[in-house]
Parts: structure tokens; sequence; C-alpha cells
């Protein structure tokens, strides 16, 4: 990553260059929830005090994407400052609690030629913002291994997730339900009526469908995953994005261990996408699937995957806030650092490998590579009304080549830090995204502050 004339923001700079200004709503956040569950004594009971959290983490982002096909270039240097605040709960039969965050984002390089990103919002004359924030809360009421939340949220359930590719994080604003009170499985359930994407600071933003770029007043979505035994896991979903679409959602994982080294695991996830109410999206029957087997051995993992979509639409998923940007309901075998492999009709299979030097004598050091090859693309049967018309053409194609390096501190002042290095080289139909080098380095350290 090449240095700007700016120097690195570290985490001593932060009062400095802003994040001050977040502990102060933050702070009021959370006093103004803790005056809603109650006064006095039993509201810092055991529990709702010592099993607090506080975690700021400094995130130092350089995002760069080289695009051809006459298209402009994306890039930007950006740092963030995440805090996060996450309550006990009080005593008794029904524990209440609060969680809340603020958000500080900064550019420290990038212009008007460069935008796009997603890391930095745009203002008039396609300039960048220096900085942008955003703070945010949600109340919790806790029976047994029963929570519900009501607030702004980062759900991650395969049908409705937040994306955190970017600088800040998208949120979202409902009610969600999570339950663990039966052994071995979770089930969880949730109704949204907004979103925020990355780069936004309002908190009423839209829920989209992300591709069809149509607007839907709420999301509610159902599911649970279950583990019968160590090894295996089955999750089940369904989902409904008002007047748009019903999605459902099934995967299926096992892990075999073949010794104490080696073991196999089998994956497989399946969408079902159908149009209903006012279909606002015109006509959806769209079958997604993915198929993928691992083979490990010792420090190395082999992987290959077989992705197909089966239908004259792309499998879509939800988008969050006042641009749309899709989130990260997409759990699909070969979804990958640029494209989703996602398109009408498609056909893409996947080779991969990951090394784990932990074993080689450097722990917190991993690679991995993948290719990835998408063909069969047909979007050109659609009817008049589809809002996904036009999209695709009758004979698109793919291909995407991965590389990441992570490391992550183990041990002295920088224990924690870790250090992501990503690149992509995607080539294929515009439809698809057309020829684009990208390239990210992310370097994340969290500081535990109570």
């Amino acid at each position: 990553m090449e240095r700007s004339l700016q120097e690195d923001v570290t985490v001593a700079d932060a009062h400095r260059l802003g994040v001050g200004r977040l502990l102060g709503p933050l702070a009021l956040g959370v006093v103004g929830g803790c005056t809603l569950l109650g006064n006095g004594e039993a509201v810092f009971a055991e529990g709702f005090v010592e099993d607090s959290k506080l975690t700021l983490t400094a995130r130092n982002y350089y995002f760069g994407s080289d695009r051809r096909n006459g298209r402009l270039d994306q890039e930007d240097w950006t740092q963030g400052f995440l805090l996060d605040y996450q309550s006990g709960f009080t005593q008794g039969d029904v524990g209440l609690g609060i969680d809340a965050f603020g958000y500080l984002g900064l550019k420290l390089d990038g212009g008007p030629g460069r935008r796009g990103t997603g890391n930095l919002p745009v203002h008039a004359g396609n300039q960048p913002a220096d900085d942008y924030s955003r703070t945010g809360a949600a109340m919790k009421l806790r029976l047994a291994q029963t929570v519900v939340r009501y607030g702004q949220q980062a759900p991650t359930a395969p049908v409705f997730a937040i994306s955190t590719s970017r600088l800040l994080p998208q949120t979202a604003t409902g009610w969600s339900l999570a339950s663990t009170d039966v052994a071995n499985l979770l089930l969880e359930a949730g109704h949204f009526t907004s979103a925020t994407d990355q780069v936004s600071t309002n908190h009423d933003g839209d829920l989209w469908a992300g591709y069809a770029r149509r607007r839907a007043d709420h999301l509610d979505f159902s599911g649970g995953k279950y583990s019968p035994v160590k090894g295996v896991s089955l999750s089940l979903y369904a989902a409904q994005l008002d007047d748009i679409w019903n999605q459902y959602y099934g995967n299926l994982n096992l892990v075999k261990p073949l010794s104490s080294t080696r073991s196999l695991t089998f994956d497989a996830n399946l969408y079902r996408t159908l149009d209903t109410g006012a279909a606002k999206a015109g006509p959806i029957d769209n079958t997604a699937y993915s198929l993928a087997v691992a083979y490990t051995q010792g420090p190395q993992t082999f992987t290959l995957g077989w992705q197909r979509i089966d239908g004259d639409t792309p499998f879509d998923y939800v988008g969050f806030g006042d641009n749309g940007r899709v989130g990260g309901g997409l759990f699909l075998g070969n979804a990958s650092m640029f494209s989703d492999f996602n398109a009408p009709n498609e056909r893409s299979w996947q080779a991969r490998y990951d090394l784990n030097f932990k074993t080689l004598g450097v722990p917190g050091l991993s690679l991995m590579t993948r290719y990835i090859k998408g063909s069969d693309i047909d979007g050109s049967n659609l009817p008049a009304n589809s809002a996904y018309r036009g999209l695709y053409g009758a004979d698109d194609r793919e291909r995407e080549l991965n590389l990441e390096g992570r490391y992550l501190v183990q041990s002295g002042s920088a224990k924690g830090l870790s250090i992501r290095v990503r690149q992509a080289w995607h080539r294929g139909s515009l439809s698809t995204g057309g020829s684009v080098d990208q390239l990210r380095v992310i370097l994340d350290y969290p500081l535990r502050l109570l």
C-alpha cells in the first residue's frame, strides 16, 4: 500500500481527531437506556455492570480497484474507530440490558475521481467526505436463555445479514429474538423496518431487493440451527421481503475426522426464492445451491466447490440504507471477494487452497488462494415487468482469482492486531463486473476498555 503524505492515525490520536465526540452520544445512550430499565441500585446490580464489555477497534483500510472497460478507478485510504458497548443483564427472572455503538470514519486519502469504494459518503461535486459518524443502541430483555432486542442491531441470519466488508458495518433497526433454551439448538426471528448502509449517518434508511433496486416496507425472518452431534449441523430459515419475495434457506454441514491431523468437510447450501404480494420486482422463481468438499491434512486444506443458479433472475438478497448496498445475506459457497457468481442460470466451480502456519512455527499467519469460473449466464428471457430485465446478456461469463494473507499478532504490546491483505483479479462480461483488479489492506486493532 502506498502511503500518502499524511501520517498513520494511531489510537492515541483518537480524541484529537474526533473519537471523543462519539463517547458523549454513546454515554448518553447508555445512561438513557438505564433510565428506561429502572432506578436505583437494581439497574447496576451484579451482572449488568460486571458483565459489561466496552471495546474500541481502530481500523485502517486501503481500498483500490483498477477498473477497465473505460470506467473510473476506485481508491481511498481511510481510518475508522468502532466503539462497541454490551451491558450484562440486571438480576431477576427477567434481565434487562442495553447494547450501544459509536462509529467514526476519517478520510486519509481520496478524491472525487476515485469515489465509490463504499468506505466514504460522497457529497456534492462527487467529493468524498472528510469524516462521518453515527451512533445507535438497542434495548434487550433476557428470560432464561432467550433474548429479545429492539433497536439498531447487526443481524447475521443467512436470509438477512449485515455486511462488514467496508470501513464501517451496516446496521438494521427492528425487533429480534434469539433462543438457546434447547441444548444444541439456536432459534431466532426478526422483524426489521429500516436499515443503514456503510456510508450513511441516518437511522431510517430503506430495505431493498439488492439487485432489483426495489424498496420494501419491512422484512420478517425466522429459523434456526441444530447440531445433534459433534461435527453435524443443520440450518433452516425463511424470510419475507414485503411485496417482493419469500426466501427459504437450508444448510447441511458435516465434518468427518479421519485421524488426529486429517478430516473431510462437506457443506451444502440451498436457497429458494419466489415472488410474493405485489411482486414489486416482477416474477421471481429462483433456486440457488452450492456444494463443497474440503480435505484437511495438517496445516493444509484443499477445497472443491460447485454452485448453480436455476432461474432467469439472479439470486438476489437484501440491500441496506439510502443506497441499497447489498448486505451479507449470501451464504453460497462460491461468493468471493469481488463477485457473487449468482447470475441467472450461472454454473460455477471453485478450487481453493488454505495454509495455516501454526504447525509450521508461525502461529497467527494464514494464506488462502482460490480460483472460480462461471459460465452459461443467460438473463435474456425475462418479461418486460421484471426489475432484472436488461442486467444480463445471453452468453455472459466470468472468472476470478483471489489471494489473501492474514497475520494476527500473538503477544506483546500489539497483541490482537490483525493485518489482512486481499487481492482479487476478476475478468468477465460487464454484467458480472467486467475486468477489475482489486486490492484491500485492512489493519484492525481492538482495545478492550472494559
